[in-house]
């Protein structure tokens, strides 16, 4: 395969990671949790969807491909909602840590679930847009690819302009650096928190209808979307927005020029966690270096 081909087939995977990223990185800064169970939301709900589509089958075919985006656009809200109100209700003064720990409980329970409800064969999820936006000479960019970025691009826009430029963005900010202070001054911070966690695994759950099957066939490995998506988010430091979108489409990028090598095509897989332990060791480096001297 060309180099150059197979580097713009990895941006348009880069894309996809590159949303993830943002979701993980506007939880963990809005929120104070690391959701690893994020993506699972979204797909669990648009899996889901897909056994809706027998009991739409008298509807034409557009209404009932909207029907079932709106299954799973509301099933990721509700499991979202649902452990964002545990997180809020009963963990609410636990460290970030500990409350991230439960949405990794959270990403394995819905994994098992995922297997006893789609199995391990490939599901007919089709996706929402399907073929290239635009060809050059031999380079097609797929439709998901410019979707998924499009959309990481205005999700982190639309949360700029909330967080800096509206009242409830105030409130976010607030819970964000003294959630305790906040709470005194009256703002509800379990339904604002509750909110963010609703909103995303919506957004989640819409993107997931949007891809389809193409970047897993099954649920169970469409979940594991989560581990490029970290590594994207790490690379922004779970913090900066545009640089986990370049993150992602770097993690993308990267895999997409290896398997333009059949030799070493099976590292690719690695790249993610190459990436992310390269960040860890780059974030600690400073404590290292204390200690050492």
């Amino acid at each position: 395969m060309n180099v150059i081909v197979a580097l713009v087939i990895g941006l348009s995977s880069g894309a996809l990671y590159a949303l993830v990223g943002v979701g993980l990185t506007l939880m963990s800064v809005l929120t104070r949790v690391i959701n690893f169970s994020l993506v699972a939301f979204g797909v669990f709900g648009a899996y889901l969807s897909i056994h809706a589509v027998p009991l739409l089958g008298l509807l034409p075919v557009e209404v009932a491909s909207v029907l079932t985006v709106i299954v799973a656009v509301v099933v990721g809200a509700i499991l979202s909602g649902v452990l964002g109100w545990i997180e809020a209700t009963w963990l609410a003064e636990a460290t970030a840590t500990a409350r991230s720990a439960v949405t990794v409980a959270s990403l394995l329970m819905l994994i098992s679930i995922s297997f006893i409800l789609f199995g391990s064969q490939p599901q007919p999820l089709r996706p929402l847009l399907v073929g290239p936006a635009f060809v050059a000479g031999n380079v097609a960019v797929t439709k998901v690819g410019v979707a998924m970025l499009i959309a990481a691009i205005a999700v982190a826009l639309a949360t700029w302009i909330v967080v800096r430029r509206t009242p409830i963005g105030v409130r976010l900010r607030a819970i964000s650096d003294r959630q305790m202070a906040a709470e005194l001054l009256g703002v509800n911070v379990k339904a604002l928190q509750v909110g963010v966690w609703v909103v995303m695994g919506a957004v989640m759950g819409l993107c997931v209808s949007i891809i389809g099957n193409t970047a897993a066939a099954d649920a169970a490995s469409m979940i594991t979307l989560v581990i490029p998506g970290a590594a994207a988010a790490l690379v922004g430091a779970f913090k900066s927005l545009p640089l986990t979108i370049v993150g992602g489409l770097v993690v993308g990028a990267l895999q997409g020029v290896l398997t333009a090598f059949p030799s070493i095509v099976i590292l690719r897989n690695w790249v993610p966690i190459v990436v992310i332990v390269l960040f860890l060791l780059w974030n600690q480096r400073k404590e290292v270096w204390d200690v050492a001297r």
